[in-house]
Order: structure tokens, then sequence, then C-alpha cells
């Protein structure tokens, strides 16, 4: 465009809508003062052309000179008095200044010029919900709907301010509706994502059936880095599970009292794709779904001869193989099945080594009882359509992994006794084994990301620096050190882990995400005094309380940090898990190891118990893998803290106290402790705690800052 608004100019050098135009796109391409020259150009030609006065204020605005841009839209009033579009523009700046009042006369002025402009009305929303007049707000929105009933911006921004007001349900349903008009809405699906969690936390679940928000949250799972699965997984299973067609199967009378027809109940299950998505990316969280798919599992075992391969068998199966690798095969199987499956092997041994292939549905069997991986006969298969998707999560990956573990650094030799026990469940266990996440949209600044969670600062300084180093202590398989790496802006991310598993797991979704800025070391958080190296952020969650000695690391952590750097810490409460206490404790008694058979029949126990603390843990996503099972209750190492003893190591170590992050948390913590600064009151929060002792059953998270 600039190319040819130059060629422009050389044919009619004193056109001044061109010398206007190419104002605009060097103004797209960034270079706001060649804009400015070209722009005065076009005005020196012709003092009076309105619309470069237009173009001279979009660019003082993108400059942040507000003054100046409002002088340059004032001049256009003064040549055209109606013209609705300045007035917008001017309440954009308003708006910019928290003038709000004044912002939001002028986008009705604008719509007193142009009585259906749709994106006045939005800002005027937009204001609106800044100033926390919600039902003003909504009501300006529904207006604009009556006005243009295709604008998906409309819906979405509605969809916000229900959000805000607490109507999750109506802010779904507003959301959905952007989507269907706009399908490739990246921020309507975001927006849906956040409502969907909060239900999710919330504890609710859906009553009535409702297949367009099934697809929607398919679409929503196929962006991959929109939203954590297992966030709302128990949300969209109860979606399917109100189904008429699946509810029949959940009841298990009902289940074991059926003359099991597989072709039909397979089909039966395959009209419903979300099934089919959430068993292929994340853990089954849902006990009357786990009955079945066992059942299902054990069944196409004992009749693999007989179901043949139609599409939506193998389809079915794909999903069953991905899900049992997924939760590493935490399914608990009878002698009957064992030997079924040792007999299902050696047949398949024995055909490759024949130099024919097995049937896919054969494959896939085999897949949902056991890795591929495993298999020395994994490289002779022939791989098509029908199992690419189980090769590839459960050969292909791990065979990337397995090379990537032989370039990972070591920053020094771990030999600390617990950080080595540590070390080699993790080894065995990498958790969690994840496949999508959740990444920032756009990175932001410190600043920013320090007013979105409302942290208290005590040394300025942190807000200033522009291109962040952050270590991410205890990186496991790589949730974290991706999802901070997204997060700030110009960050350059350290990971550091003690389990080379988890490391290769790690740098492999990083690499598959084309992600830069992330470094992955080998290291035990007690050696990192051998970086020689401080950064401005750490966050180290979940990993201080599996440490022989927590304050130890957390010391270590701190001479690591910048002063005035922040350090964002997660611990286990001991008031929340009081239940998990007793739960290990039982583990011990019974003499019970981490290994899968102890474990799994552990779990059985527990699934079948009546005990008031076994069914609390039923409520814990970490139930339902193996990894995850094994950090839940068969840790090497556990430490649990209340929150007078983390005020304890704040003050020992030196640091201040900045906020819990847990934003549910902390919005139900201010509805008893109203005063401004009581949200950083750790004593305070500890009556809280005391109040409602499973608040923090998820760990607490909070931030704090080094000043010396």
């Amino acid at each position: 465009a600039i190319e040819a608004y130059k060629n422009a100019l050389s044919l009619s050098p004193n056109s001044y809508q061109v010398y206007s135009n190419l104002g605009i796109a060097l103004k797209d391409q960034g270079e706001h003062e060649k804009a400015i020259e070209f722009i005065k150009k076009a005005l020196k030609l012709n003092p009076n052309f309105i619309e470069a006065h237009f173009n001279m204020g979009i660019v003082f605005k993108e400059q942040n000179k507000l003054e100046d841009a409002i002088k340059a839209y004032k001049k256009c009033i003064s040549l055209k008095p109606d013209y609705a579009d300045v007035y917008n523009n001017i309440g954009s700046i308003f708006q910019t200044q928290g003038k709000l009042d004044q912002a939001i006369q002028a986008y009705k002025k604008a719509i007193l010029l142009k009585p259906d402009y749709i994106e006045a009305y939005i800002n005027i929303g937009i204001a609106y919900e800044k100033e926390k007049k919600l039902d003003q707000a909504i009501e300006v929105y529904n207006k604009a709907i009556s006005l243009k009933p295709d604008y998906a911006d409309t819906y979405n921004n509605l969809g916000v301010a229900l959000k805000n007001l607490g109507k999750l349900e109506k802010a779904i349903e507003a959301y959905q509706k952007a989507i269907l008009l706009k399908p490739d809405y990246d921020d309507a699906y975001n927006n849906l994502g956040v409502a969907l969690q909060i239900l999710s936390f919330k504890g609710k679940l859906f009553d009535k059936p409702n297949k367009s928000l099934q697809n929607s949250i398919i679409s929503l799972l196929d962006k991959k880095t929109f939203i954590r699965p297992q966030g709302i997984a128990y949300l969209a299973i109860s979606l399917i599970k109100i189904e008429p067609n699946l509810n029949k199967y959940l009841q298990q009378d009902n289940f074991d009292n059926l003359a099991l027809n597989i072709l039909k109940i397979i089909s039966d299950l395959s009209e419903f794709p979300l099934l089919l998505k959430l068993m292929s990316i994340c853990p089954i969280t849902d006990l009357n779904l786990e009955r079945v798919l066992k059942k299902l599992r054990a069944e196409l075992l004992m009749s693999i001869k007989k179901i043949g391969d139609s599409p939506k068998i193998l389809h079915f199966q794909s999903a069953l193989a991905l899900q049992c690798f997924t939760n590493e095969y935490i399914y608990n199987y009878s002698n009957a099945e064992e030997k079924a499956l040792s007999i299902l092997e050696e047949s398949v041994k024995q055909i490759l080594t024949n130099g024919t292939q097995p049937s896919p549905s054969t494959i896939l069997c085999l897949a949902s009882y056991k890795s591929l991986y495993k298999f020395k006969w994994r490289n002779l298969l022939i791989v098509n359509d029908k199992i690419k998707d189980v090769y590839l999560r459960q050969v292909e990956e791990p065979n990337k992994e397995a090379k990537l573990k032989k370039k990972l650094p070591l920053l020094e030799v771990i030999t600390d006794k617990i950080s080595s026990k540590v070390k080699k469940q993790y080894e065995a266990s990498p958790y969690p084994r994840w496949i999508n996440l959740k990444l920032r949209s756009k990175p932001a600044s410190i600043s920013k990301i320090i007013s979105e969670k409302n942290l208290k600062i005590f040394y300025d300084k942190i807000e200033k620096i522009k291109s962040p180093d952050i270590l991410i202590a205890g990186c496991g398989t790589g949730q974290h050190s991706i999802e901070a790496a997204s997060r700030y802006k110009n960050s350059k991310v350290l990971a550091i882990d003690l389990s080379l598993s988890s490391l290769s797991y790690a740098k492999r979704k990083t690499e598959e995400l084309n992600i830069k800025n992330i470094d992955y070391i080998q290291a035990d958080i007690l050696n990192l005094n051998k970086l020689d190296r401080q950064f401005d952020i750490i966050e180290s969650s979940g990993v201080l309380h599996h440490m022989d000695e927590p304050l130890a690391g957390w010391r270590e952590l701190r001479n690591c940090l910048k002063p005035g750097g922040l350090m964002k810490i997660a611990l286990y409460s001991k008031l929340a898990r009081q239940h998990i206490i007793e739960i290990r404790k039982e583990i011990s008694n019974a003499g019970l190891s981490s290994s899968d058979i102890d474990m799994r029949s552990f779990r059985d126990m527990i699934l079948k118990s009546e005990k008031k603390h076994h069914k609390l843990i039923l409520n814990s996503n970490d139930l339902y893998s193996m990894s995850s099972l094994k950090d839940l209750l068969f840790h090497e190492q556990e430490h649990r803290f209340t929150i007078e003893q983390i005020k304890e190591c704040i003050f020992s170590l030196d640091l201040k106290f900045c906020g819990f992050e847990t934003q549910n948390i902390v919005e139900h913590f201010k509805s008893t402790n109203a005063e401004k600064d009581d949200i950083y009151n750790l004593e305070k929060w500890q009556v809280y705690e005391e109040t409602y002792p499973r608040t923090f059953e998820g760990m607490y998270h909070f931030w704090c800052q080094k000043l010396g």
C-alpha cells in the first residue's frame, strides 16, 4: 500500500488525499512520526481536509498524545459538526483518561447523529461496565442487538457484562451467539472458557441437554491453547450425562444387567463428539463413565475377533486408547482380561513376524491396556489413518522425548537424599501428562499483571522492568513454564526440574507450540547458587512442600531474586488437607507401596468406601490418573503449612506479602472483609480459613516481594 501511494504521489505530487492515506498506512506500520509528517503535508495542501484532521487524531491517540488528538478532532467538528465518528473517538479518549461521564456523553452525541451506530453503543456499554453500572451496560447492549442482531461483538460484550453480574449461564448463551455469528472469534472463545471455568469452580452442573453448547465446547477445545481441558472436564461431562441416550448406560443396575451389544452401545456413545474429544485429551473425572469405559474395554478385548473395523468402532477405540494412555492405565482389570491380553499380544507379535499387519482394532485394543511404546514390535507397524492418532501419542512423542532427554543440560549432580527420592518418583511418573493448556493471547507487562492480580507492591521498580528474567523452579511437564512464557511480555524464562522425564515432556510441548523464550535445565533448587544469576520474577508452585526442608529451598529462591523482585509460591494447606493426612496414614499403616498394583488396589477401595474422608477425595481431579494419584496420596515427601507458618517464613526471609492469587477465593474473602487492605492481612486470612477450612484445597497461591 505504501509503495502504491508513493507511486501515486510521483504522478500527482499535490494530491492531499494520497498524503493523508499514506500517513495512515505508515501509522499501521508503527511509523507514527513519518505518518504525522505526511498528514501535515496533506493539511498544508488543503487545511480544511477533514479526513486528514481525523487521521491526525488517530495517530496522536496511538502515540498517547491525547490532548493533541482531541485538538485534531475538535478541528474536524468545526468543519463538520455532524461527524459522528469524531464524537465516538473523542469518547474513547475520555475513557482512556478515566473521564467516563464525559466519554458517555460523547458516545451519546455520536448516536444522536447516527442512531444505528453500533460501535458507539458498545463503547457506552464498556464505559458503564467500568463504572460498575452493569444493568445499564446490559440495557445498552440489548438495544444495540435490537438494531443489529447479527453483530458478534455486541453479544461478546453482553456476555462480559452478564458474567460480571454473576449471570454465568446467560453469559455463556451470549458468547455462543457471538461464536455462531463469527466462528473464528477468539475473544468470545476465550470469554466462554473463563465463564465455564468459573461455573466449574463454583461446582455448578448443567441440568438440561444443549447440543449447541456441546459443539461450542468442542470448538473451544480444538483451539488447543485457550483452556486447560481438565479445568472444565467435569462440567462438560455433566452436559453429556444428561443426554437420555447416554444416561441410560450410567445407571449401574441398568448397565450391569444389560445384555451387552457392543456395537449398539458404542454407536450410541459415538453420537456425542464432546465425549470422544474429552476422552482423547484429558482424564475422565466421572466414576459412572469410568465404569462404562472399563466395561467396554473388557468387552472389546474379549470379542476382538468379532467386532470388525467399522469407522464408529475404530473412532471410539482410538478415543479409549488415548484416554487410557492419558490416565496412565489407571483402570484395573480382571485375571480373565490379563490372560486374554497376553494371548492377543503374542498373536500380534506372530503376525508381524510373518510380515503381515494386525487389524487396526487389535492394535487399538492393546493400546487401551498398555502403551504401544513398550512393545518391541512397535516399529514394525505400518501406520495408517485408523491408528495414527494413537501411534503419534504412544510411540512418536515418547520417542521424541527420549531423544530430547539426552540433550538437556544438568546444573549439578543431585545429591540431596530427599531430592533424589523425589527425582526418582517423577522420572517414573512425570506429572501431569497434559495435551492442551491455556496461553495468554497477548503477553502483558509486569505492571499490567500486577494490576490484574491486585498485588500490593512495596517497591515499584519492578513495574518498570521491560524484559523480565523469570525462573520457574519446578516446572514439571511444562504447563507452568509455557504459560509464564506467554504471560510476560518480552520475557526470558529459565525452567528447572529434578526430573529429566518431566523436562523432556516440557521441552517437546514447548517446541510443538513454537515457543522460543524458554530454556530448560535439570537442577535441584538447593543447587541454584551454582547459576550465579538473579531473576526479576520467580514462580514455584507445589514444589517447596516436597523438599526435606522447605524453608531452606525457599531461602535459595530468595537469594536468586533481584531486589524488588516478585515471587509466587504455592504450598499445601494443613487445614484443607486433613482428609489427605488421614488417608496417607492409612496407606502407611497398611504397608502399601507406590507400585501400580498397590495404588490401583487402594484406589478401588476408596471408590467403594462410605467413609467421609474417602468421599471427599472423589472430588479431586488427581484421583483419575496414575501419576497424579501418586502425587496426591503416595508422594515420597510432603509438608503442610498454616497461614501463621507462611507468615513466619515470609518474615524470616525478609519478604513482603503481596496477596493471594486465586481470584474466586479473594472475591469470597472480600464479602466478609470489606476494608481495602484486608486482602493483604494474613491474620484476617487465617481467621477466614479457620471458618472455611477447605478454601485452599488446591494449595495456597500467593505473591511476595523482596525489598533488600
